[in-house]
């Protein structure tokens, strides 16, 4: 009788603590269904914050402007200084909302590193991204552009007024990022309320993996993009430059290096061939607003990389050291990527004038005038006119035997027999001209000395058979003329060649 007691008791027991686990587990499925309604209600009915920015970095030339504006969807760019200021709308459409990001860009000029505090200061420090640019057309220059703003941006936060804890919860958060990465593919709706929520929440901090070798060694604080841009240049480096295959290897395996060490997601795009322009503003919308992001890495064309961060590690890496032959990894990236000569860049540049007081121009021009008129000396024809005209000029032309300067040139007093200068040849010659034109008869003779005879034509040519004989004559004592005129010019240059 004790024994049958003691056995319905223990019974009793068991079947009263399967049913309290039930209930338990009942009541444990039901919360965690309503937690997640919950979520998904609260997520519902959470809008897009509008307390996020974009930080843009980069040296001049590096693409900044037409970057943002190509995110913007403008075509026409418009390029300012100092700091710029626009937004990007963002849409999100499983929420039905929209709301504007805004974007800082900074003037690569070093002097306007003093305006970062307008753009990233302590109160937004946490709802800020930074994308740092650098341009295919100059390689040779990544490095030091990118240690350079990498240093300023940490300089910047360093002497912001911001509390240990936060500085630290920042970088915590980022490294979470990279630890949690996984890989895009599964059957749920990565862009669902729910999926974001699972994501965010189903990953215990003992259940992650530990950051890979070399990641997150300069950690910010920052979500960090580095974007290359103007990467159909390629093509250009190969065919001026004789880059090959190996070179765009060893500056992506650097790259990639730096974006490891900095916690960088890194981009390669190109405005002009429209690649990965809107990968990137979904991926700046992931990265802000959670919002779904599809994409896995992409490393095949050497144009269009792009590398989540998370994804990348040394031993990824380390697969373009296959096709490297000529090229050792280790090698120094300015010795293997060497800037060309600077002078195509020289040659784009005007020479700056510089301008001269008016006075001192008037000056010495009057200087220039005076001594080329005394290296020139006095024309004999005005030396010889102003002595027969006006009298005042007692000067006389120069002899061989004679002392006292004058013009170098002798002159033939056959060219002067009636007018000052030798124009009195000249004067007759005319005259003698028009007495024949208008005293000679029509079929008189010929001019003398001539030998041609009266009612005659020389066919000289082709035109003079069909002209009259006095413009035969005309014609003949002009040539005459012109003749003696050359032979005393000829002679006048000689004797001239000879005093000398």
């Amino acid at each position: 009788m004790a024994l049958e007691s003691g056995t319905q008791t223990g019974s009793n027991a068991l079947t009263s603590s399967f049913t309290t686990k039930k209930k338990d587990a009942a009541a444990e499925k039901e919360n965690l269904w309503s937690a997640i309604l919950n979520e998904v209600q609260t997520q519902g009915s959470t809008k897009l914050p509008s307390n996020k920015s974009v930080l843009v970095l980069g040296d001049n030339a590096t693409g900044k402007t037409t970057l943002i504006a190509k995110l913007q969807g403008v075509e026409d760019p418009k390029k300012g200084s100092g700091l710029e200021y626009a937004y990007i709308d963002v849409k999100d459409e499983y929420r039905d909302d929209m709301t504007r990001l805004g974007v800082w860009v900074l003037d690569g000029d070093p002097g306007h590193t003093n305006l970062l505090h307008f753009a990233l200061n302590e109160t937004n420090y946490a709802h800020t991204l930074v994308i740092l640019t650098v341009s295919m057309t100059q390689p040779w220059g990544w490095l030091e552009q990118l240690n350079h703003w990498i240093k300023v941006l940490g300089q910047h936060i360093e002497s912001l007024p911001l509390e240990a804890k936060d500085k630290e919860t920042a970088r915590q958060r980022l490294a979470t990022t990279w630890q949690s990465y996984c890989e895009v593919g599964d059957d749920l709706d990565p862009g669902s309320p729910v999926k974001r929520t699972m994501r965010n929440n189903s990953i215990d901090e003992d259940d992650l993996l530990p950051l890979t070798e070399d990641a997150l060694i300069t950690n910010l604080g920052l979500d960090i993009v580095v974007v290359v841009t103007k990467t159909d240049y390629m093509t250009t480096l190969e065919k001026e430059y004789e880059y090959r295959d190996e070179h765009f290897d060893f500056i992506q395996q650097w790259i990639r290096n730096f974006c490891l060490r900095t916690g960088a997601s890194l981009f390669y795009t190109s405005v002009k061939e429209d690649k990965n322009c809107d990968l990137l503003y979904k991926y700046l919308t992931h990265r802000i607003y959670g919002l779904p992001f599809r994409t896995p890495a992409l490393v095949v064309e050497k144009d269009a990389v792009l590398i989540p961060a998370g994804w990348d590690s040394l031993k990824k890496i380390s697969i373009l050291y296959e096709n490297m032959h000529g090229i050792k990894a280790e090698s120094p990236y300015t010795d293997v990527i060497k800037a060309p000569p600077t002078r195509k860049a020289v040659s784009n540049r005007e020479a700056e004038v510089q301008t001269e007081d008016e006075q001192t121009f008037l000056a010495r021009q009057q200087e220039i005038l005076k001594q080329a008129g005394q290296d020139r000396g006095e024309s004999p024809l005005r030396s010889q006119g102003g002595g027969s005209v006006g009298g005042g000029n007692k000067s006389v032309p120069r002899t061989p035997g004679s002392t006292g300067q004058s013009s170098p040139k002798k002159i033939d007093p056959k060219l002067t027999p009636a007018t000052p200068g030798g124009e009195g040849v000249l004067a007759n010659f005319f005259n003698s001209l028009l007495h024949k034109k208008s005293g000679s008869p029509a079929g008189g003779a010929g001019p003398p000395g001539t030998g041609t005879p009266a009612g005659t034509t020389r066919a000289t040519n082709g035109t003079d058979s069909l002209m009259t004989p006095e413009k035969l004559a005309v014609r003949s004592d002009a040539a005459a003329e012109l003749d003696r005129l050359s032979r005393s010019v000829k002679k006048e240059i000689d004797m001239s060649q000879s005093e000398c």
